[in-house]
């Protein structure tokens, strides 16, 4: 079994410059940081309209020390594609490609480019980090966005439908590598990314990514909340690889153990307020449910 990271030997090098743009207490801050050290400085990435846009700065100011191509909502993976194909030309075997976008850009703007590069076999990681929304316009819904919550565009009882389930719609295409991963578990993260640069073909990494400004919570909080959500089972950390699903990190050590109520999470985030009791005890039932398929018979 590979030696899982610590905090004792997480590489010091550190790719991203100290000040950014990012919002106080931004779960993409942490998942950015952790994750530049797993691709490493040979790493071109490839960047739609986002936080992360913001994060990184405009021109002519940058936070990140890796070339970086910022690319059209709808064109992440594509674009990637043509990355590869240009380093392809130059016999360039060793550079690592990293589409990293948000929620927006992968489950709806960008999916159709990031299916056609799955189903097509490119050797890229697609990073996406999950806050849930459109937070960079101002926090309106994705189709990530948990249903019931409260956007700028379901403003009174929340978001009618079910959050969309990216990772298990990727996983379809029957690519090698799928996981997830909460900016709460950096080195978790960063496990899974260095893993997934030793595997040929597209591979992707799904990352919750909580959100003090569109979630309505306090920034000192950001982790707290990231595991909470694992904590109470509503986000699963995992990998398929090679087609075999497996828990990891947080969320295997939870087989057989008694969870925290999701209602806790819930109620700690404005987003949620319009969620009644009998809608989080529905909620809290499926997770129940899910996790008694995941635990082994007695």
């Amino acid at each position: 079994m590979t030696e899982k990271t610590t905090i004792l030997n997480l590489p010091e090098d550190e790719l991203v410059h100290p000040g950014n743009r990012a919002c106080a207490g931004c779960g993409l801050s942490i998942v950015y940081r952790i994750g530049l050290k797993a691709l490493g400085r040979n790493t071109i990435l490839v960047v739609p309209p986002s936080c992360l846009t913001v994060l990184q700065g405009l021109y002519p100011i940058a936070a990140t020390q890796l070339p970086c191509l910022n690319v059209t909502f709808a064109s992440t993976a594509a674009a990637a594609t043509g990355v590869l194909g240009a380093l392809r030309a130059l016999k360039n075997k060793d550079t690592t490609v990293a589409a990293w976008a948000g929620d927006g850009g992968t489950s709806d703007i960008g999916l159709q480019a990031l299916s056609g590069a799955c189903e097509r076999g490119e050797d890229l990681i697609f990073i996406c980090y999950d806050n849930e929304a459109y937070m960079n316009t101002g926090v309106q819904r994705s189709g990530t966005t948990p249903q019931g919550v409260i956007t700028t565009t379901t403003p009174f009882s929340g978001k009618a439908q079910i959050k969309k389930d990216v990772p298990a719609i990727i996983a379809a295409h029957g690519i090698d590598y799928v996981a997830t991963a909460s900016a709460a578990y950096p080195l978790d993260l960063y496990d899974k990314i260095v893993k997934a640069k030793t595997i040929k073909g597209p591979k992707y990494i799904h990352v919750h990514t909580p959100c003090p400004a569109g979630w309505g919570f306090e920034p000192r909080y950001t982790v707290k909340l990231g595991k909470m959500a694992v904590e109470s089972g509503l986000f699963d950390l995992y990998e398929i690889e090679n087609h075999t699903f497996r828990l990891t990190g947080a969320s295997e050590k939870l087989l057989g153990k008694k969870r925290k109520p999701v209602a806790d999470y819930f109620k700690a985030q404005a987003r949620f307020r319009a969620l009644d009791d009998a809608k989080i005890a529905a909620v809290q039932q499926e997770i129940d449910e899910k996790w008694a398929a995941y635990s082994p018979p007695a």
